[in-house]
């Protein structure tokens, strides 16, 4: 680890992301290091440099690097390397608007739809976030993203990412809405509307509070509502949404659990410079071995050391 990362965890102390602006940053010097690492297929100097600086740095090496070879740095190292590593290091490059409406992309496109990655975006960014997010997707793939979604979902599912997407938040009294939630449960099955409408349009803390009160109401854990009166995509949607409301950290760490590469990998890359930390934290909590031990256990190589860099420290 760089020594002077712990003069950069000083300059951003209280962020709770483990990918910190680098103390003694030189976009110049890094591009010519990175240069000499692309002619010599260097991956360990590549991995360094690259995950000891944040996003904003990383374009500012991209732009040096380009001014001094006449060539992009992306294409570049996509010629100099291969498999999982390479695919990280092209994360890591991309702008995070950018790359959120990357994952978007990569969860629609081919046969199927990955559903709960749809989800895990619109579920844990803000709606100003995920108006960003659309803009960028307008503007790399010239499709709009709710066209998009409409063409990979239907029905309910489809009106809950919709709601998501433009999630807004809208005053309501708590009593009311856990009113509103307890009357769909009454029936056989039920109504999805109401669920949608409140879920999407409060603030965290007031839902909590009706998620709360909803339990004490109907006498157990919402999930376990959902699980039996809903179905199908809009059961998971509904399910991974309070998960969400409830413990944003604690849904992306049990999402970490899963031994798929492009799942651990977007969220690390996702939450590096936001709340890794958290994640961190939750996940020990979940699973009782901390996530730097666990990376070791499932990758090797460079690639496990640059995981090892985002992930920074064992627990």
């Amino acid at each position: 680890m760089d020594p002077e990362y712990f003069q950069s965890y000083e300059m951003c102390w209280g962020t709770l992301g483990t990918v910190r602006p680098f103390a003694n940053f030189h976009s110049d010097l890094d591009a010519m290091e990175i240069q000499k690492a692309l002619e010599m297929k260097d991956a360990g100097t590549l991995v360094r440099i690259l995950t000891n600086r944040n996003n904003a740095q990383r374009q500012e090496i991209a732009k040096a690097f380009e001014e001094m070879t006449h060539k992009n740095l992306a294409a570049a190292l996509k010629k100099a390397l291969s498999g999982e590593l390479e695919v990280l290091l092209l994360e890591l490059l991309m702008p995070p608007l950018q790359y959120e409406a990357y994952r978007l992309q990569q969860a629609m496109v081919g046969i199927g739809t990955d559903e709960e990655t749809l989800l895990e975006i619109l579920c844990t960014h803000s709606g100003m976030e995920l108006q960003e997010i659309s803009a960028a997707y307008k503007e790399i793939y010239k499709k709009d993203l709710d066209k998009e979604l409409k063409g990979e979902t239907s029905g309910d599912f489809y009106k809950l990412l919709m709601a998501l997407l433009n999630k807004d938040e809208v005053p309501g009294g708590v009593r009311r809405d856990i009113e509103a939630l307890s009357a769909t449960l009454n029936g056989k099955k039920a109504e999805a509307g109401p669920w949608i409408d409140i879920l999407t349009s409060r603030d965290s803390d007031h839902l909590n509070k009706v998620l709360t009160g909803l339990e004490l109401d109907i006498g157990q854990m919402v999930d376990q509502a959902l699980e039996k009166k809903f179905s199908g995509d809009t059961r998971l949607g509904l399910k991974v949404l309070v998960e969400c409301i409830q413990s944003p950290e604690g849904y992306l760490a049990k999402r970490l659990t899963a031994t798929k590469t492009p799942i651990l990998q977007g969220i690390m890359v996702s939450h590096s410079e936001e709340d890794l930390l958290c994640i961190r934290t939750a996940y020990l909590k979940l699973t009782g071995t901390s996530l730097y031990t666990a990376l070791q256990k499932q990758f090797k190589g460079d690639h496990l050391q640059a995981l090892l860099a985002i992930c920074r420290s064992e627990d």
